[in-house]
């Protein structure tokens, strides 16, 4: 699957990863726009990893061009 096919997925709070990543990340997932203390947050991509951390990510041209995507089932 194609990181644009699998956007409308995450935009409805659904979990993707690459199966071509071969290290430690278990998933991607979109956080909406929402509010903190008055202001508005723009929505932005959290990236979770084996060692339980959530890091900032952003796409690179690779993911963005990358076939290998698949959505992750709880």
């Amino acid at each position: 699957m194609t990181f644009e096919a699998v956007l409308p997925d995450l935009k409805q709070g659904k979990k993707a990863v690459r199966t071509g990543w071969e290290g430690t990340e278990l998933f991607v997932e979109l956080v909406p726009e929402g509010q903190f203390k008055g202001d508005v947050l723009n929505p932005y991509f959290l990236i979770k990893t084996a060692d339980e951390a959530y890091s900032l990510w952003s796409p690179t041209d690779c993911d963005i061009l990358a076939t290998d995507w698949q959505l992750v089932t709880d």
